[in-house]
């Protein structure tokens, strides 16, 4: 978040030197395979606590989506059941809780690959080749079509349920990270164009969701028109230094961010036994060690630095008020072009890598194989299947921790949920 972003018209067409009147809540998603089932558990758990407090027990209580990779997935879903009110955050829950790797992707068929890992390595490796990309994800092209009805978006964006759906890319062609706008046709809103970002007004698709959730090696590239010129998209987590950027600008002043990193990465050594974080660790590291360690970085997340950033502009803009009020006038301190923004950031409690560990046999014999053979299937190496751990063990054990960890910031969430304006 830059500094830049508090101070300029935001592009739903308000004055930020203005205080809002309303309440803009936004809520931020980020990415991270599978991992993003904790999501939907905070979600579902969220519903439930709200609901009592709430005067519109069945109002949609978020304004503004912005999602990233499979984040995006969770915010589009989201978007097509704003009428719903928060049934939409319950069925998220029960969409997840209904997926299994099938329905997401599938390794190269390779006649012989249920007899021989090698030949299931060569599949692997052919098709990287061919699309620069491990696995098939065309079967999460049928999930979404199925259950996701995109023409509801714009029915919620019409009936004011919904001011904004956002998503983000990652362009291979030019390194840009492009945020894709969806807002009501009538709204004069505006793209904006920050070094290395930008944001363009289109209609969200399939393809956008596709491309957003591209996980670098593992899916393929998707192409998408912007700027009158095709190019070939990736995952948002890549090159996203501002996350919770396109929902200020999209006009949020509450933004619920809820990310999937590690609180500690410490907690397992590279055999998969546990170890304290001073010991000494002299085991060469497997591909899966490292295929894991640069999917944290991939994914693992610049939303905490990103948050730190607004509390600290956040606790300036104040300050510099409160000297001008002090030293000058109220008047001319109310005239600052800058806005606050509540930020409320939520992480799961516990390690996803060791949860994933405890759930890797769940996965498709042909793809335990491949993993097997990177080394990702113990210790630390499990990070890297904790991403496409599409199964309903690992699936729900996610959605448990989401809602215990709501449970655990009860108050908060409550506080976040009231009537004030920041």
């Amino acid at each position: 978040m830059h500094l830049d972003d508090l101070t300029h018209t935001d592009t739903l067409g308000g004055r930020l030197g203005q205080p809002p009147r309303d309440i803009t809540r936004g809520l931020v998603l980020m990415g991270g395979g599978a991992r993003t089932a904790y999501q939907a558990g905070v979600l579902q758990a969220l519903a439930e606590l709200i609901k009592p407090h709430s005067g519109q027990a069945c109002a949609f209580p978020f304004q503004v989506l912005v999602g990233t990779s499979a984040g995006a997935l969770n915010a589009t879903y989201l978007a097509s059941r704003a009428i719903d009110g928060l049934a939409a955050l319950k069925g998220l829950g029960e969409f997840w809780q209904g997926l299994h790797s099938h329905l997401v992707y599938h390794l190269p068929n390779t006649p012989m690959a249920q007899f021989s890992r090698w030949a299931t390595a060569l599949g692997v490796t052919l098709s990287a080749r061919k699309q620069g990309a491990a696995l098939d994800s065309m079967p999460l092209v049928d999930t979404l079509h199925r259950r996701i009805a995109l023409n509801n978006i714009e029915l919620a964006l019409t009936r004011g349920d919904l001011k904004a759906l956002a998503v983000t890319a990652s362009s291979y062609t030019t390194g840009v990270h492009w945020t894709f706008c969806q807002t009501h046709r009538l709204q004069n809103t505006q793209a904006w164009n920050r070094p290395g970002r930008r944001a363009e007004l289109q209609d969200i698709t399939i393809e956008h969701l596709m491309a957003s959730s591209a996980i670098p090696f593992l899916f393929p590239a998707t192409p998408l028109w912007v700027d009158g010129n095709m190019e070939y998209f990736g995952d948002g987590s890549m090159r996203q230094s501002s996350p919770l950027s396109p929902a200020v600008h999209l006009g949020a002043n509450k933004i619920l961010a809820i990310g999937v990193g590690q609180p500690q990465r410490g907690s397992m050594d590279l055999s998969g036994s546990s170890f304290q974080a001073s010991s000494t660790n002299k085991q060469r590291p497997s591909l899966g060690n490292i295929a894991g360690h640069a999917m944290a970085s991939v994914f693992n997340d610049t939303l905490m630095a990103d948050v730190e950033q607004v509390q600290r502009v956040n606790q300036s803009i104040q300050q510099l008020k409160n000297h001008l009020s002090e030293h000058h006038s109220p008047a001319l301190a109310q005239t600052l072009p800058f806005r606050k923004v509540e930020v409320l950031a939520m992480q799961p409690s516990e390690s996803l890598d060791a949860l994933a560990q405890a759930h890797v046999h769940e996965l498709p014999r042909p793809v335990r194989r491949v993993l097997e053979g990177l080394g990702a299937l113990k210790g630390s190496g499990a990070g890297l299947a904790s991403y496409l751990l599409f199964e309903p063990g690992f699936l729900r054990a996610l959605v448990a921790l989401g809602a215990q960890d709501v449970v655990l910031r009860k108050e908060e969430l409550l506080s976040f949920f009231s009537d004030s304006v920041p």
